[in-house]
């Protein structure tokens, strides 16, 4: 795995392509109707519902099938759709249609992998969320697989469909700000004290088929405050690294043109929420990347305040600093500092995205519908997600070890910890087993 992909991935995705993302937005590419893109869904609930209402503005695709093992998901898609949609409970009946041309997965984390896989050898096209996988492991294979069968794959870090990231990105390859030393992101939310709650075991709901939900995880018993959402905060299926780290993780890498960090420290504990939770409410990662800066990524769950002036990351460079979000871009730049010559700072710029933050979905489906017809790469491809949700999960393993770790990323192994190497993969559940590809 060479740095050569994201280098060209950024050629590819420069300023001719921004002036297209700004125009391939939610109103254009509508097609005839013979030309639609029949589509099913396997997970339907928060996520999913999300991703249903930013692919329904395009009128070149419809929902023909949806899958989830919890009934009243089921039955409030349907209602959305019109009624006139198949249901499964068994996500497996929508792989073996014929008439489907693309699935979207939008499951837990932790049942990525195999839905991907199999979609992929059932020749499907897949838009799957983020984050792509839920080991290291996994997600190589999902590529492997997606590239073997040659279908189209979007990974849903839709901040890649957003025009101002494109322009900043090249702002900052080219220049504006000097050398970038440092790069910041942070997730807040206070949930302090009592976060997701403390639940006791009990049966599953009779709507809910439990056991297919936990799927090649540990057996586990059911607990209201892991099932139908808060498995966010369980790292067996999710994690807040996983779930709102990557978006970060994905956007600052790519901006500055790294493939993979060089190594990875965290810190973080349970400090000030008192619930069932088996992740942080507090943590920080810091990741060395090798062209010479730092990423760094925090998680806190027990203060809501932000931390910059405005936007949700921050890039420090020698000739300026860079404060971004999903909605624009200020850049404000340097004066001389200590020991330097005397100078006047000039004036700040500030870019408002032309695309509003929550349409960015909707176009990240656009370009994957797109590309169905095309058969161009996506803004996203699954090469690029996967590399993406390494960093999330380099964080975890370097928590969980409590170990500085260093980074091989041709081999995606750690090259001085045996312990955190045993990380990168999880025995599957019987029958589930993890494909090989």
């Amino acid at each position: 795995m060479s740095d050569e992909i994201v280098r060209r991935d950024f050629t590819k995705l420069g300023t001719a392509a921004a002036i297209g993302l700004a125009t391939s937005t939610v109103n254009t590419a509508r097609a005839a109707a013979n030309d639609r893109v029949r589509l099913g869904i396997i997970g339907v609930g928060n996520r999913g519902g999300q991703l249903i209402d930013a692919f329904l503005p395009h009128d070149d695709c419809e929902f023909v099938a949806i899958s989830d093992v919890y009934k009243p998901y089921l039955a409030k898609t349907a209602e959305k759709l019109g009624g006139k949609v198949d249901q499964y409970e068994d996500y497996r009946k929508i792989l073996d249609r014929k008439d489907i041309d693309a699935v979207i997965v939008a499951t837990p984390d932790h049942w990525h992998a195999l839905q991907t896989i199999e979609a992929a050898d059932a020749g499907k096209d897949i838009y799957v969320e983020k984050p792509l996988s839920s080991t290291i492991v996994e997600g190589r294979k999902m590529v492997d697989a997606v590239n073997k069968k040659k279908r189209v794959g979007q990974v849903g870090l839709h901040r890649r469909s957003i025009p101002s990231f494109h322009q900043l990105a090249k702002e900052i390859q080219d220049g504006r700000v000097g050398k970038v030393t440092v790069t910041r992101a942070y997730r807040i939310s206070n949930m302090a004290p009592n976060g997701i709650g403390h639940a006791k075991k009990e049966n599953a709901p009779a709507d809910l088929n439990w056991d297919a939900w936990v799927g090649p995880r540990a057996e586990q018993a059911y607990q209201d405050n892991i099932a139908p959402y808060k498995f966010r905060w369980w790292l067996g299926y999710s994690s807040q690294m996983g779930n709102w780290g990557v978006h970060y993780f994905d956007a600052l890498r790519w901006m500055l043109g790294e493939a993979a960090p060089k190594s990875v420290v965290a810190l973080g504990g349970r400090y000030a929420v008192d619930d069932d939770r088996t992740i942080p409410d507090t943590a920080e990662a810091v990741f060395e990347l090798p062209g010479g800066s730092l990423l760094i990524f925090g998680q806190y769950e027990a203060s809501g305040n932000p931390i910059f002036p405005t936007g949700e990351m921050e890039l420090r460079g020698t000739q300026g600093t860079v404060y971004a979000s999903g909605n624009g871009y200020e850049i404000l730049t340097e004066r001389p500092g200590q020991f330097q010559a005397k100078g006047r700072r000039g004036k700040a710029s500030r870019v408002q995205a032309k695309l509003p933050n929550h349409e960015a979905t909707s176009a990240h489906a656009r370009n994957f519908l797109d590309c169905i017809k095309t058969r161009d790469e996506t803004h996203c491809p699954l090469e690029e997600g996967h590399r993406s949700t390494i960093f999330a999960h380099l964080a975890n393993i370097a928590l969980a070890t409590g170990q500085k770790l260093d980074w091989d990323a041709e081999n995606e192994r750690f090259t001085n910890s045996p312990e955190a190497n045993e990380l990168l993969e999880y025995e599957y559940r019987s029958p589930y087993k993890l494909p090989t590809v």
